[in-house]
């Protein structure tokens, strides 16, 4: 899905959030959203899945207007968001229940999702009680089920440790690899973590502090994607200065994270 952004304006109650938003996202493209807290990133995202409108300015999926939430693109918060009264098979079954799917079919093709984020063995038990990282992946195992042509994920990781969170994101470029509907999907993601971005983004937006406009727009589709960043230093240093983050600071926070303190 093609999902084209002109000149999007947003203000709430006079507070101007986003300023000419203007892009285009390509079909299976991932493309990540970085910048300061409250900036409108997230916004951008409820925009794109039909859940707030733009000021002026609109937004169009394979050429047709977004005018309300839509199957086809789905939203997946940092909030897991799985109900605790269902098992992890139930919870990922739902989605495709809430489309009119028989139950039987969708247990069966919730069972396959979830052996395909690794948590096989885990279908009957109940959110509390597994870990968040296995709640999350019960959580990607249900954004993807419902093959939406667009994933609209808003620091879905946001909330986990390092390793977890590294797992994780090698979880979500292996689901996006895969087929869905002969076609990865496209997705959107908000992130604080410009390693993250650098790791799973095709390109990445560079947003300044409220109302949002695109500092810098980095395009790294032709560079080979690993775990180990040092091809992207040169980018990182230039994308933490955009956001005002000297080396040196960001340097010291690694340490203290790395030490356990």
């Amino acid at each position: 899905m093609k999902l084209s952004f002109k000149d999007i304006q947003k203000s709430f109650s006079g507070l101007h959030v986003i300023d000419g938003f203007s892009r285009d996202i390509e079909q299976g493209e991932l493309v990540a959203l970085v910048g300061p807290s409250g900036c409108g990133k997230s916004t951008l995202l409820h925009i794109a899945a039909g859940l707030e409108t733009p000021s002026s300015g609109a937004i169009f999926a394979d050429g047709k207007p977004v005018t309300g939430p839509h199957p086809e693109r789905t939203l997946m918060f940092q909030e897991n968001a799985l109900y605790p009264w269902l098992t992890l098979e139930q919870n990922v079954a739902l989605a495709l229940e809430f489309q009119k799917v028989d139950k039987k079919t969708a247990a069966a093709q919730a069972r396959d999702w979830l052996a395909k984020v690794n948590l096989s063995g885990f279908e009957a038990y109940y959110p509390h009680q597994v870990s968040g990282g296995m709640r999350q992946r019960a959580a990607l195992a249900r954004a993807f089920i419902s093959q939406p042509k667009a994933l609209l994920l808003d620091e879905p990781f946001g909330a986990l440790d390092a390793l977890t969170r590294m797992t994780l994101q090698d979880a979500l470029r292996n689901l996006i690899r895969s087929e869905v509907q002969g076609k990865a999907p496209t997705v959107l993601l908000v992130t604080h973590d410009v390693d993250e971005a650098l790791f799973l983004a095709d390109r990445i937006f560079v947003f300044s502090a409220r109302p949002a406009t695109v500092l810098k727009e980095f395009n790294l589709v032709h560079h080979e994607k690993t775990h180990d960043l040092s091809e992207f230093s040169a980018i990182r240093r230039e994308i933490l200065c955009l956001l005002g983050i000297h080396a040196e600071q960001d340097e010291f926070a690694k340490t203290i994270e790395e030490v356990g303190i």
